[in-house]
């Protein structure tokens, strides 16, 4: 029988260790002009804020989150934040 501790630790590790830093999410995003076009190279975002037209996706990385505002489905340019306690 496997310990199941040590399997979730593994698995944390790993998660860790393949997880994108705020720049290699920005450089993949470089030149993306449409939502569909950021959900194509970044996969869904970690989180989506709207206000009217206006939208905020949230991706988080291994060293902070970065941030697409997006108006009328047009991406703009991003913005990092710090890596959220608890993460």
């Amino acid at each position: 029988m496997r310990n199941p501790l040590a399997m979730l630790v593994l698995t944390v590790l790993l998660t860790a260790c393949f997880q994108e830093t705020k720049d290699d999410l920005i450089q993949k995003a470089e030149g993306v002009q449409s939502k569909q076009q950021l959900r194509e190279l970044l996969g869904n975002p970690d989180g989506v804020d709207k206000l009217g037209p206006i939208e905020k996706w949230t991706y988080t990385a291994r060293d902070g989150t970065v941030i697409f505002p997006i108006i009328a489905d047009k991406v703009g340019p991003s913005m990092t934040g710090p890596k959220q306690t608890g993460q």
